[in-house]
Parts: C-alpha cells; structure tokens; sequence
C-alpha cells in the first residue's frame, strides 16, 4: 500500500486519472425529470489524501457515472457544525475551506469553482422550518467534507454547491431536516450527508496505518451499521450506546450522524439502501450508501 500520507508527488493518483478519465465527465448527460427523484447519499468523505489513492477516486467517480448530472447539490458535512443552521455562501467561485493540516501545501491551493447557487440556497432556505433561525453566509466556502469528494465525483466542477451546516447531533432533528430536502430531489438536486463511517482517529497508532490493519473496533461497528441498515431500523441505528465498538469508532459522533440527513431525505427511511463503498482506509470503515 502506497504511504498516503508522505506521497512522493502529491496529488498524482488524482492526475493520473484526470489524465485518463477526465473527458468522461462531459459524456454525462443532465438530470431531466424522466429520471425521477435523485437519490440521498451518505458517503465517506476522506481528507486530501484521497487525491493518492487510486482506488477511493474510481469508487466515487464510478459512483457519479451512474448518475445523471444533478441540478445541484446540498451537502451537510461532519465539519459545519454550526447552530442556528446555516448556509455556506452562493456566489460563484467561493473561495474554499481548507480545514485540515499536516497535508502537503498542494492541497491548500487547490480550487474548486463551482457555479451560482443562489436559486438553489432560495429553495433550501424555503423548505426550512419557520421558527428555526437560518444564517446565510455570505463568505463561508466548502470544507473538506464537501469539496474533496465533489471534486472527484464532479470534477468540472458544473454543477451548482450548497452546503448547510449541521445544527444538532439529534437524529430525531437531522432527520426531519432530510425530510425537507426531500423534495429537493425531484428537481434533480442531490442531497449528501458526508461523514465517514468510522472515524477513531485518537486510537490509531503509525503501525496500524503503515499495515493498513482495520482495528476490531472498526470493523465490528462497521457490520453493526451494515446490517441495521440492511433491516431499515433506523431505531438501532439512532442508539449508539448499544454499537459495538463505541466509543472508538466514534470519540464525537459528528462523523456519524450525517447519515440521518441522508436516512431522512429517502422517500422510505426504512427501506435497505444500496451499499456503493464497503471496504476500509487506515482502519476507517468507508461504507457510503444511497437511498431511493
């Protein structure tokens, strides 16, 4: 396995397979509403080392080929935790957030220029609820939850971006906030919950990652939530004091609790989703699922 974390180049996974893939965006074709409702996903995000690992940017861009070109997208990261509930900035081209260290200095100058979404921050902003305050930014790019799986998957970056911040870490809350999002998807928008599905980073030691070893910890909550969403219980999943390998797989939860945006915004909460990623990096369990 290739040290992800000291690259010889920086970034040549990631233009390797611009190289040799990049056009294949433009065959995309847009979201019409002969497609029916756009799918929610919950992805596992990654830092800037995924631009070094070959195999996470085919996932996700593979992921992103199977899909129509959406008309937009809102995406509630594990790094926006913010209260009240917020909006990053709709302005074409916002700046980013590089909200990371210990990276190579190349991926603090990377862009991602994404078009306009003030139409799509109207529409976000209209199907809130009227006695929760909502703060719209008018500088606050994309963090890295957003900008570093988007940028693979959408590498054109075409399609219009919103992030909303994640107020709570009450799934009863974050689902009902999926489920205003809801309708968002039969216009063609994508709804993406971004967290990693688990996230230990304290109870990593160097030999670990070097061996790409999956601790138990891991592995075991990664099969706990595997197999409560095959079953749709959503219940189970609300209730981490009853998750294997807790509280390692999670010292804070904000890694997790994106998925109950996701849960929230499926049509059917307790319909099993379709598992696109279920393998690990570094330990980390990188399970991403969508739901109908």
């Amino acid at each position: 396995m290739p040290n992800l974390f000291r690259p010889e180049r920086p970034g040549a996974a990631w233009d390797e397979f611009l190289a040799g893939h990049g056009a294949l965006t433009r065959e995309r074709r847009a979201w019409t509403p002969a497609d029916g409702p756009m799918p929610a996903l919950y992805l596992s995000h990654g830092a800037p080392l995924l631009f070094d690992d070959p195999l996470w940017i085919s996932q996700l861009f593979g992921w992103a080929q199977q899909l129509p070109r959406p008309t937009g997208v809102v995406i509630v990261s594990a790094h926006w935790e913010s209260a009240p509930l917020s909006l990053s900035a709709s302005a074409a081209g916002t700046p980013l957030v590089y909200d990371f260290g210990g990276f190579a200095p190349r991926y603090s100058t990377m862009r991602y220029a994404t078009p306009d979404a003030s139409a799509l921050a109207r529409r976000v902003a209209a199907a809130m609820p009227d006695a929760e305050p909502l703060h719209q930014h008018a500088t606050r790019g994309l963090d890295h939850g957003a900008w570093v799986p988007l940028t693979i998957m959408y590498p054109d970056a075409d399609v219009p971006v919103l992030q909303l911040s994640m107020p709570t870490h009450d799934p009863a809350r974050l689902l009902d906030l999926g489920r205003r999002l809801r309708a968002l998807r039969d216009e063609g928008v994508l709804v993406v919950g971004s967290g990693y599905m688990t996230h230990g980073l304290p109870f990593l030691t160097r030999a670990m990652v070097e061996r790409n070893e999956v601790p138990a910890w891991s592995a075991d909550f990664d099969a706990w939530a595997a197999d409560a969403l095959a079953r749709g219980d959503v219940d189970t999943l609300a209730d981490l004091t009853k998750a294997p390998g807790m509280p390692y797989a999670h010292p804070t939860v904000e890694h997790y609790t994106p998925l109950f945006i996701t849960l929230g915004a499926a049509t059917d909460p307790t319909a099993p989703p379709t598992t696109v990623v279920d393998d690990f990096q570094i330990g980390f369990a990188k399970r991403s699922i969508q739901v109908a």
